[in-house]
């Protein structure tokens, strides 16, 4: 398997970008349509960046995040929570991960690891905050994994129909492997 892992122009492989969204996360066509132009619009943002991991040149698992602000409509929604949490002062000084999806196949094989990791990396805030379903599932345990506590449970969105956990790590984030670089980054072995 020929993988790199690198910076992405998101703009421009948008939708190559949220095909793997739709698999990997279960999405229906009309989700991707509104989707592509909150994309669009987050990659306008101030600081707003994104990774991509490539197979033969084919995107397989992507990041973008950027540095959060609390007029942003996320923030908006999880303030409140992170409020009666006490940890609302986390919205700022952070930098958020918007989306990370690695296609089912690839998945396992520490993409996701590598493609956090890296975004983080570069980021100038000391910490980072970032939303997933409110679940026992491989994505939270990598976060854990990561050094990400949980911030506020239970968060309702608007349009989601599952609720959402916020969580919250130092930067860098823990548990990173030796020799992990996103420029380009090649699995060892």
């Amino acid at each position: 398997m020929d993988l790199v892992i690198g910076p992405l122009d998101l703009s421009t492989r948008v939708d190559e970008a949220l095909a793997v969204q739709a698999i990997a996360f279960g999405l229906e066509a009309d989700e991707v349509a509104v989707r592509r132009h909150i994309v669009l619009r987050h990659m306008t943002y101030p600081g707003a960046r994104a990774l991509g991991a490539t197979v033969a040149g084919a995107l397989v698992g992507f990041v973008y995040g950027m540095p959060n602000d609390r007029t942003h409509w996320w923030s908006t929604v999880v303030e409140p929570y992170l409020r009666a949490q006490g940890h609302d002062g986390w919205l700022d000084g952070s930098f958020v991960i918007t989306e990370l999806h690695v296609h089912p196949y690839h998945q396992n094989r520490g993409i996701g690891r590598a493609l956090i990791t890296g975004i983080t990396d570069s980021a100038a805030e000391p910490r980072s905050i970032l939303s997933a379903i409110d679940t026992d599932s491989p994505a939270r345990g990598l976060y854990h994994s990561l050094g990400y506590q949980d911030l506020a449970r239970q968060v309702i969105f608007p349009s989601a129909s599952r609720p959402y956990a916020v969580m919250g790590a130092p930067l860098p984030l823990r548990g990173r492997r030796p020799g992990m670089d996103f420029r380009p980054w090649r699995p060892p072995g």
